[in-house]
């Protein structure tokens, strides 16, 4: 019984060595060394960041011409190229903040494993002992403080095991919350490696549009200048068709349909705000009549540079998505998407770069849609905004009758169905 003591008082011993024991330090510290000093990078890439967008709006309020377009196209490239070192410095960090966890983690398993067989063998050397009984107890002892003495150690034993247990319990909890924090860092990253994606055919896209414009014009002024006179006729030309089909659609919208106006209805659907033009006769409207029949603007610019994250501005399901430069380059809406809503309202996103959604998917509010770009007719990198009571549009395929054009495929609404955006966000 002695021996059986003793054995308990060595497994007593061998558990506390345990909770003792450093879980890799040396590893876990080079580790976070690393991620600072990514931290740090990561801070000094989103400056020069900011300073490409400023230096981007800049060039967008110079007068169009072709060193002008071809410097917007060169300093969009500039800051895409710097959003995917930014990105891939992000994915290095969370990769090594992953490989922290997992070796915490795998150090923390290993100590509750040692913790559960040490406390296994405690639990049963009392048990052994209980068992035994105390008259056997008794009669084994030369004198009755022998066995006293050694009953407090057993009773301070059976105190030390019941708070490792706790300690245990402790360590469970936190291995628990570090495996969640790894789920979530491992979630940021398969993100982070989505967006570097985007951003890396953003660039793609970038280069082919200045190969493509520097090809068509031959790096000629002139030539450039005839190039954006033809998109002009093409637009006054499609926008035509569109006016004529849309006056022919007779829908008769019943406000109470429609939610009341009030801010906060729909979100923004960009982080950063800039409105370059507002919705119907503005100013650019009644000084160029031609660019919209006359009709004035039927949504919102936002400005921003090509590749700015686009959000769906309320939850909703993605009527369609297109891109009219398909069939008609420069003469409309580009990339668009169309969302409807469920509270009457349906939202078109025009002059994409990118899409990221497709026909019948569900949305959430602030979901990332697509990408900001300048496609389709646009004087410069900017999101339109377009706000429509759902009974009144639809999207249609028009057969163009303007030269080089052929059938193209996007939203059109009756006069009544567009609304002023700014009536909801």
């Amino acid at each position: 019984m002695r021996g059986e003591r003793k054995t308990l008082f060595l497994l007593l011993g061998l558990f506390l060595l345990i909770l003792a024991q450093p879980a890799r330090a040396n590893i876990i510290d080079d580790i976070k060394a690393k991620i600072l000093d990514r931290t740090q990078s990561i801070q000094q890439l989103d400056a020069e960041i900011k300073q490409f967008t400023t230096q981007l709006q800049t060039t967008q309020q110079k007068a169009q011409t072709l060193q002008g377009e071809i410097k917007t196209i060169d300093t969009t490239r500039t800051q895409l190229a710097g959003n995917i070192k930014d990105t891939e410095g992000k994915i290095t960090a969370t990769s090594q903040t992953i490989s922290s966890l997992a070796t915490q983690i795998g150090s923390q398993e290993a100590i509750i494993a040692k913790h559960k067989v040490s406390l296994g063998e405690s639990l049963r050397a009392i048990h052994e002992l209980d068992n035994s009984g105390l008259l056997e107890a008794v009669l084994s002892k030369e004198d009755l403080s022998g066995l006293l003495n050694e009953t407090a150690a057993l009773s301070e034993l059976n105190a030390n095991i019941d708070n490792n247990i706790n300690q245990l319990r402790g360590l469970i909890t936190d291995l628990g919350q570090k495996k969640s924090t790894q789920e979530q860092a491992k979630a940021s990253l398969a993100a982070a490696k989505s967006k570097l994606a985007d951003q890396k055919a953003l660039a793609d896209a970038a280069k082919k549009a200045k190969d493509d414009l520097l090809k068509i014009t031959k790096n000629q002024e002139s030539n450039y200048q005839k190039l954006l006179a033809d998109r002009l006729a093409k637009k006054q030309a499609v926008e035509a068709e569109i006016s004529q089909f849309e006056s022919e659609l007779k829908v008769v919208i019943d406000p109470n349909s429609l939610p009341a106006s009030g801010s906060g209805i729909l979100k923004w659907p960009l982080d950063k705000i800039i409105i370059t033009q507002y919705f119907g006769l503005t100013s650019f409207a009644t000084q160029n009549p031609q660019v919209y029949n006359g009709k004035g603007h039927n949504g919102v610019d936002f400005g921003t540079p090509v590749g700015t994250p686009v959000k769906a501005a309320l939850s909703g399901t993605v009527t369609g998505s297109g891109n009219t430069d398909l069939t008609c380059v420069g003469a409309s809406y580009g990339k668009w998407i169309l969302i409807k809503h469920e509270n009457g309202l349906s939202t078109l996103y025009a002059h994409l770069s990118l899409i990221k959604v497709t026909a019948g998917q569900t949305v959430t509010t602030g979901d990332i849609i697509g990408y900001s770009g300048n496609t389709g007719y646009s004087t410069g990198p900017h999101l339109h905004f377009t706000v429509f009571a759902t009974p009144g549009v639809e999207i249609t395929q028009l057969k163009s009758k303007v030269a080089s054009c052929g059938v193209y495929t996007l939203p059109v609404a009756s006069q009544s169905s567009y609304l002023n955006p700014l009536s909801y966000l």
